[in-house]
């Protein structure tokens, strides 16, 4: 199970149901395209694979301004 969070411009923001032992974050898909942003301790890239820098940068933008509502879903989900 992978419970989406939001879809923003064909974009996908969701976790992965197996991930809840790893610190917080995201992983964002679309088409073929897939990234992992961390949520704490603060925003940053951890994989990408597909996304061209400027796709990176929006995505990074819209993370940063719903990080508290990914973190927030995140301790929901986990229960952490």
């Amino acid at each position: 199970m992978s419970p989406t969070v939001v879809i923003i411009d064909g974009a996908r923001f969701f976790f992965f149901s197996n991930e809840g032992n790893e610190k917080p974050h995201v992983h964002v898909q679309k088409g073929s395209h897939l990234c992992k942003f961390w949520l704490a301790p603060k925003v940053r890239l951890a994989h990408n694979s597909g996304f061209k820098l400027h796709e990176l940068r929006k995505i990074e933008a819209i993370v940063l301004e719903n990080r508290e509502i990914f973190l927030r879903r995140w301790y929901e989900f986990f229960k952490t």
